[in-house]
């Protein structure tokens, strides 16, 4: 050591801790952390857009139940034949229709005897399920379900909303697409409420809205 120099002391020279700089990092990683806790406590049903609507209402076993077109053959009452839909089977020459004495539980006349025709039996045969039998009087052919075109609308008020959805007929088969124009369009309105765990379409009919059968029962035609 020099004389006239001062003794160096332990930790002289060496650089201090910057407080501001460790405080802003701490502050940035608290931010961080608080933000990845709120979304990953948010569900994605937690807000209801056009999106969760539409996967919501094209999962909905009313949407896609098939619709089923009951055939009677045999002698059937007038209240029965002709229908639209009868008379558009028998211009595709699948059924014919001649006129029958009505039997008491039938009466009053006219009644008709339904006959399904070979082309009938045919196209019958491709509608059916391969494990559901053709036979009896009653034919139950599912025939079309229904697609959803889009969402067109949300109106929320509080934990309740009203979707309104457009959808169209989807045939399934030949039948289907004679008795059912995948061209038409229909407008339905359902309605959704907000549970603990997230939006869902309502079950019941509480207040005011409907429920996705109704929506569907209620379905308008779009001009």
């Amino acid at each position: 050591m020099m004389w006239g120099q001062p003794p160096r002391l332990s930790g002289q020279g060496e650089a201090r801790p910057n407080c501001h700089g460790l405080n802003m990092r701490m502050r940035i990683t608290f931010t961080i952390a608080l933000a990845t806790l709120l979304l990953t406590s948010c569900s994605p049903r937690d807000f209801l857009t056009r999106r969760l609507a539409s996967d919501l209402i094209s999962a909905s076993s009313e949407l896609k139940t098939p619709q089923r077109f009951v055939l009677r053959t045999g002698i059937v009452a007038s209240k029965d034949y002709p229908s639209p839909e009868y008379l558009v089977l028998q211009h595709h020459a699948w059924i014919s229709a001649n006129p029958a004495p009505c039997p008491r539980d039938l009466a009053p006349p006219p009644c008709w005897d339904i006959l399904v025709t070979p082309s009938g039996v045919d196209a019958v045969r491709a509608a059916m399920p391969a494990d559901q039998g053709g036979g009896g009087s009653l034919l139950a052919i599912p025939v079309a379900r229904r697609e959803l075109v889009g969402v067109n609308g949300i109106a929320k008020q509080g934990t309740f909303a009203d979707v309104d959805f457009t959808w169209r007929w989807l045939p399934l088969n030949e039948i289907g697409a004679a008795l059912y124009s995948g061209d038409v369009h229909y407008k339905s309105v359902v309605g959704f409420r907000n549970y603990d765990d997230g939006w869902r379409m309502i079950e019941g009919v509480p207040r005011s809205v409907q429920s996705m059968d109704d929506a569907l029962k209620n379905a308008e035609p779009i001009p």
